[in-house]
């Protein structure tokens, strides 16, 4: 297989563990993308992070913070984050089997593809899948990955199965805040035996080839006009190939220091040989090690 697998790891049914590896189900390549270009020159818009009444800052000056109320942070070292991620374990316990009905569509989130891992592992696959098939049942559990917890729910599909990670239920909003202003009225039986003919006529098979993104189809129509057609403006980005010098904030810095110097006169040109070292970067900026308090005022992430 081409693509390589997001996670190795075994279902585990009871005392029956079954290796398997996780290939995602779906690809994000279709949509059309833009970018902002500065017309006169044809070069990319680049954005800097600043902090209003300071201006830009240092990438190392940015740390991530949670605002636990209007304008107070508490702020948090990739060291802590990284110490509450869950390790990823290798094994995937379904703990309880539910009615493919009984699950509401909005808590799907993203889709997975489930093979065997090798072909020792098929057999006791096979029987997995063919009995969640024969129960109209899809398989419930958690998965550790990429240091967070996923619900997931494993189904048959094809020749292999379906693992669904899930959304939990303080992320999906109630409907009834929503559809409590609709009346209870019955509709009238003539419009809805209308309504129903109409269904009944248009009924058929999901098919998700017969469908595409007419606006996107239209953009690259558009592009594609635009780059034959005569007089038309393709801006090229004359530093789009141009390798990126290493070590030029030191350039730059170099060089303002040396344009310092040459304006302020001989007498402010230091008078020991040789050259200068930098000063270590702890100096500039001490940080705790420790988790840092609630700050007010601080920066947003």
């Amino acid at each position: 297989m081409a693509a390589r697998p997001i996670w190795r790891g075994q279902i585990r049914l009871a005392l029956v563990s079954i290796p398997v590896e996780l290939y995602s189900a779906t690809k994000s390549g279709a949509s059309i993308q833009f970018h902002q270009v500065h017309e006169p020159s044809g070069k990319r818009i680049k954005y800097e992070k600043v902090v209003p009444g300071i201006g830009p800052v240092d990438r190392d000056e940015i740390v991530k913070g949670y605002e636990v109320s209007k304008g107070h942070y508490v702020l948090l070292d990739p060291e802590e984050i990284e110490a509450v991620k869950l390790e990823s374990k290798k094994t995937l316990d379904l703990v309880q089997f539910v009615d493919i009905t009984d699950i509401d569509a909005m808590y799907y989130e993203k889709p997975y593809y489930v093979v065997p891992a090798d072909d020792l592992a098929e057999e006791a696959f096979v029987v997995l899948r063919e009995a969640l098939r024969q129960a109209k049942k899809v398989g419930i559990g958690q998965l550790a990955m990429r240091g967070q917890e996923y619900v997931v729910a494993i189904k048959p599909c094809g020749r292999g199965m379906l693992m669904e990670t899930l959304r939990y239920a303080d992320e999906v909003n109630k409907a009834n805040s929503y559809f409590r202003d609709i009346g209870d009225h019955k509709p009238d039986e003539d419009l809805l035996d209308l309504a129903s003919t109409l269904i009944e006529k248009k009924a058929g098979e999901f098919d998700a080839s017969e469908f595409h993104n007419r606006y996107v189809d239209a953009l690259h129509k558009l592009i594609e006009e635009k780059q034959r057609k005569k007089g038309e403006k393709v801006m090229q980005d004359p530093d789009a190939d141009a390798p990126v010098p290493k070590g030029s904030n030191v350039i730059d810095l170099m060089a303002a220091l040396k344009k310092s110097l040459g304006d302020s006169g001989d007498e402010a040109k230091p008078k020991a040989k040789g050259k200068a070292k930098a000063a270590p970067r702890s100096a500039a900026r001490p940080r705790s090690t420790g988790t840092k308090k609630a700050a007010s005022g601080g920066r947003k992430r």
